[in-house]
């Protein structure tokens, strides 16, 4: 595998522009994964996200935050010519990350990122995009996305690692009211620009009823919940079910069982579930 390093976050309003050319799309993924070493967080940024997804600044980076760090490499990838699938419209379908430990928003960061797993789903296709952080040669937090493109052809793959699972008992958590604006509000402090997230009318044409807030922001905002709970090194495992249509009410439901923590998100009534994880220690 060929290692490209890059000298700066990519600019994502020229790769969004490619994203919309007709006619890119490949047989297969690349071959090569993408570097950023030295990366730097902005502390204004963090402080922003914090403020939108509801965790503390305590000097640690939240466990979904490196996520948002890696989008642009992400995006270049898939913006590339020859990569099988097209990003406008991609779903996220399942976040799995890996905290080795606790990292300091002030360390230096080397990013790498690259495709793998290209296969069919009943729907289309979908693809891995992984993801790795170190710290000074420390592997410190890695994450495996799993995006779905409809209508979309690949070959059979392997089948996937069991999923979170409902538990009996999970009691409420948390109640929120999302304003119109939630995926906008997200999209500026995460870079995910997906018009799906952004207005009614482009998701309509991707075939959702209005426009949906983004799987991470769910994903963080039930995950800042655990603040204070958890150890220094765990896993999480997020499967994204049914999309949370703006404005929306949400109830946040939450359970303990040997150490490791159950999360479900439905809409306000149980009519809709939206979100299934499980954290656990590692």
């Amino acid at each position: 595998m060929v290692t490209e390093k890059l000298d700066a976050e990519p600019r994502l309003g020229p790769r969004y522009a490619l994203a919309l050319l007709p006619g890119r799309g490949g047989a297969r993924l690349p071959d090569r994964e993408l570097a950023l070493d030295g990366l730097r967080v902005d502390p204004g940024r963090l402080a922003d996200y914090a403020r939108v997804c509801g965790f503390p600044l305590d000097g640690l980076l939240p466990a979904t935050f490196p996520q948002v760090l890696a989008f642009g490499l992400q995006v270049q990838l898939m913006t590339e010519p020859g990569f099988p699938l097209r990003l406008p419209g991609l779903v996220h379908l399942r976040q799995r990350i890996a905290v080795r430990r606790p990292i300091g928003s002030d360390e230096p960061l080397d990013l790498r990122v690259r495709a793998t797993d290209l296969r069919a789903h009943p729907r289309g296709a979908k693809v891995d995009m992984t993801t790795s952080v170190s710290v000074h040669g420390e592997q410190v937090w890695t994450a495996r996305g799993t995006y779905l493109a409809k209508g979309a052809s690949a070959p059979a793959g392997a089948a996937s690692p069991p999923e979170p699972a409902e538990v009996d008992g999970a009691r409420l958590a948390a109640r929120w009211r999302l304003g119109a604006d939630t995926g906008r509000r997200y999209a500026a402090v995460s870079g995910d620009v997906n018009p799906i997230h952004l207005n009614p009318l482009a998701a309509k044409m991707f075939g959702f009823p209005g426009a949906i807030a983004h799987g991470m922001w769910s994903a963080a905002r039930c995950l800042a919940t655990l603040q204070g709970r958890l150890p220094e090194h765990y896993e999480v495992d997020v499967v994204f079910r049914k999309p949370v249509v703006l404005p929306a009410e949400v109830e946040l439901f939450v359970a303990e069982r040997s150490g490791s923590w159950h999360l479900r998100l439905c809409g306000a009534g149980r009519d809709r579930l939206h979100l299934l994880a499980e954290v656990c220690p590692s």
